[in-house]
């Protein structure tokens, strides 16, 4: 059983979280969740590629984009847990009968930016779509 740094798996959900990728370092390949993570920031990613094209009228970007923001705010919120678990119990739960490691800066750092990357990904998402779903009222209404 190999160590699981804790200023790793942080770092891993704040720059590849929506993709499954402090998952993958913390349980493997074979974490069926893991997998799961692309398929909605794919196609989240997609929703931001059809308005890029086809502009803001596109209902399926409007679907699709808040999904990708979901999965961000996901691996941030993760990335925060990850950074600010004590030492004693990330070894407790990840590195069990080996010796505590001390961590430093890292796992703090990445918890910070976490809070700041998912505060602006949560607040986006929820303006988006309660954008569109106004601006479909209103349609609907006029």
């Amino acid at each position: 059983m190999s160590y699981k740094s804790k200023t790793l798996a942080a770092w891993a959900a704040l720059t590849g979280g929506a993709f499954g990728a402090h998952r993958f370092y913390l349980r493997g390949l074979g974490d069926k969740l893991a997998w799961l993570h692309a398929l909605p920031t794919t196609a989240g990613l997609y929703g931001v590629h059809r308005m890029d094209t086809l502009g803001q009228d596109d209902r399926l970007a409007w679907f699709l984009m808040p999904l990708l923001g979901l999965m961000l705010v996901q691996a941030m919120a993760f990335a925060v847990l990850y950074g600010l678990t004590p030492d004693e119990r990330w070894d407790a739960r990840q590195n069990p009968d080996q010796p505590t490691r001390t961590t430093r800066w890292g796992p703090i750092i990445a918890a910070v930016l976490a809070v700041a990357i998912g505060g602006i990904s949560l607040m986006s998402t929820i303006a988006f779509s309660a954008q569109r779903y106004f601006e479909t009222q209103a349609e609907s209404d006029g």
